[in-house]
């Protein structure tokens, strides 16, 4: 089967993405921020996990959410049935990121951590899925088309879930008040705190 070129797979991916921010939904991005407010205050901690590529997402998400006012941690998706879930504690809060949200290891994960009275804010593309079902609020971060003709490998779909838990940073962000000089305090190095340093 002969691929898409890159011109071709540029414009499904703009295609995609322009179609999904479109139909983002505020009040679900609201709902989880909202939800991790709450935990906060009962001193609960925000965790974030996903399989395979999502797994990836998650590592990023947690890092823009510990640099921007929101602690979180990184939880492994297989690891966390085998001791890692030890990390989560009932009352925190953990996203759980899946495209299809029927991943068997994700479900094996998610049992577990809502066995510990943990809450799930569930992000996926797929709004019928067991993921949905089991959580406790969930956004949706769907698209039609990946960019290639196999249309299987998680391209747009990555892209989805990381704008759609952006969207949740920027909510609990604005939420927080975060102003330059706390950011300075986590993002000290590099040219990103030189920048706030130096007033530009």
């Amino acid at each position: 089967m002969v691929g898409n070129t890159v011109p071709e797979f540029l414009d499904i991916l703009a295609n995609e993405i322009s179609t999904f921010i479109a139909s983002i939904d505020e009040a679900a991005i609201n709902k989880a921020r909202d939800l991790i407010l709450e935990a906060e205050k009962n001193y609960g901690r925000v965790h974030v996990t996903g399989i395979g590529k999502p797994g990836h997402v998650s590592g990023y998400i947690s890092s823009l959410l510990s640099s921007t006012g929101t602690p979180a941690y990184i939880l492994h998706g297989t690891e966390a049935v085998h001791g890692s879930s030890g990390q989560v504690v009932p009352g925190d809060v953990v996203i759980a990121i899946s495209n299809s949200g029927e991943t068997q290891e994700l479900k094996s994960t998610v049992e577990t951590l809502k066995a510990n009275k943990a809450k799930i804010i569930g992000v996926s593309g797929n709004p019928n899925s067991w993921l949905k079902d089991v959580s406790d609020t969930f956004i949706f971060a769907g698209i039609r088309e990946e960019g290639d003709s196999l249309n299987k490998a998680p391209r747009a779909s990555i892209i989805a879930e990381t704008i759609a838990l952006q969207s949740l940073s920027i909510a609990l962000q604005h939420a927080k008040g975060l102003d330059a000089q706390q950011y300075l305090k986590w993002h000290p190095g590099g040219s990103l705190g030189k920048s706030i340093r130096e007033g530009k």
